[in-house]
C-alpha cells in the first residue's frame, strides 16, 4: 500500500489502536490475496480486489462532496491507479502463488526504501550520508534476501521463485515511482480523492486482462471471500484508517506501520497456513528495516555534543 500522505493534526483518536489495527489488516492482506489467487488467477483477485475497494469508497467520497474533483483529475488519478495498485496488485497476487506470505511481506517492506530511491533520482531529494547509507544497507539485505530465496531455475513443482521475488521487488518499485508521481502532480489534493481515484483507475487497467483470463472452473465461496475481505477490508478500510492515522500522528510516523506488517503476516503465515520461517528471512528482513529506517529518516544518530 502506498496511500498520498496528509498534513499533520493533533491526535484527536486512539492511534495507537489504529496503528496496530492497521498493521494487523494490511498483514492479512498476503493472506487473503493467496487464498483468491489460488483459484481466481493473479490478474483476477487483483482486479476485482480493486473494483471492490472502489465500491466501497465511492459513496464515501460522493458524502464527502469530493466526486468532482475525481472527474477534474482523473488522468493523472488513473495514472496513479496503474502504478500503485493495479501493477503492484497484480505482481502480489502472482508472488503469493509460489513464495510464502511471510516473505512477500518482508519484500514489500521495501517500499520506503525505493521511494527514497525514486524521489532522489526523479525529484532531485538526495538524502544525506546517514540515509545514504540506509539505502546501501536495505538493498544489501534485499540482496542477500533474494540471493537465499530466488532461484530462475524450476523446482520439482516446475516453480522458479525468482520470477515471484521480482515480481514483489517490480511491485515495491512501482509504489516508489507512484509516491514521487503523487508529490510531483497530486500535491493539495484530498487523500481520499487520489485513494479513490486510484481504484477506480486501476479498476478500469485491469478489467480487460482480467475478463481475459476469468477462470474457467467457478471459484468456491471461500475465494469469493477472500477477495472480497482483502477489497473491503484490507483496502477500503484500511485507507480510512490511514487516512485518520494520519491526522493524528502526521504521515511520517503513521508511516512506520509498514515495518509491523510483516509480523502480522509472517504470523498468519505460520499458524493458518502452516508456513515455515527460515533464520534467513528473519535476519535479511532485520536488516532491510534498519536501513529503510536509516534512508527514511525514522531512526538517526543523535547529534555530537558542542564542546567548548
Amino acid at each position: 500500500m502506498n496511500p498520498s500522505m496528509g498534513t499533520d493534526a493533533p491526535p484527536t483518536t486512539p492511534w495507537k489502536l489504529d496503528f496496530v489495527l492497521l498493521a494487523a489488516i494490511w498483514g492479512a492482506s498476503f493472506l487473503f490475496m493467496r487464498l483468491a489467487a489460488l483459484e481466481f488467477g493473479a490478474l483476477p483477485t487483483a482486479a476485482i480486489r480493486v473494483a471492490i475497494a472502489a465500491a466501497f469508497l465511492l459513496p464515501l467520497l460522493w458524502m464527502r462532496g469530493l466526486a468532482t474533483q475525481l472527474l477534474t483529475h482523473w488522468r493523472r488519478l488513473l495514472v496513479v491507479g496503474v502504478l500503485n495498485s493495479a501493477i503492484p496488485f497484480a505482481c502480489y497476487s502472482y508472488a503469493l502463488l509460489h513464495i510464502t506470505t511471510g516473505l512477500s511481506s518482508v519484500l514489500n517492506a521495501t517500499v520506503p526504501l525505493f521511494g527514497a530511491l525514486v524521489a532522489w533520482l526523479w525529484l532531485k531529494d538526495r538524502p544525506g550520508g546517514l540515509k545514504l547509507l540506509g539505502l546501501a544497507i536495505g538493498f544489501s539485505g534485499v540482496a542477500l534476501l533474494a540471493s537465499g530465496k530466488a532461484s530462475f531455475k524450476p523446482d520439482a513443482s516446475g516453480v522458479a521463485t525468482g520470477w515471484a521475488v521480482m515480481a514483489c521487488l517490480l511491485a515495491t518499485l512501482c509504489y516508489g515511482i507512484a509516491a514521487s508521481y503523487t508529490k510531483r502532480w497530486l500535491t493539495g489534493i484530498p487523500a481520499l480523492v487520489t485513494a479513490t481515484g486510484s481504484q477506480v483507475g486501476a479498476t478500469v487497467a485491469l478489467a480487460l486482462p482480467a475478463l481475459w483470463l476469468w477462470p474457467t472452473q467457478a471459484p468456491s465461496a471461500q475465494a469469493w471471500l477472500a477477495v472480497s475481505a482483502v477489497g473491503v477490508l484490507c483496502t477500503g478500510v484500511a485507507y480510512v484508517l490511514f487516512f485518520r492515522l494520519i491526522a493524528g500522528i502526521g504521515p511520517a510516523r503513521a508511516l512506520t506501520v509498514t515495518f509491523m506488517v510483516p509480523v502480522f503476516a509472517i504470523g498468519y503465515g505460520v499458524l493458518l497456513l502452516g508456513e515455515g520461517l527460515t533464520l534467513l528471512t528473519v535476519v535479511c528482513g532485520a536488516i532491510i528495516l534498519l536501513g529503510t529506517s536509516l534512508s527514511t529518516g525514522l531512526v538517526h544518530l543523535p547529534d555530537r555534543p558542542k564542546t567548548a
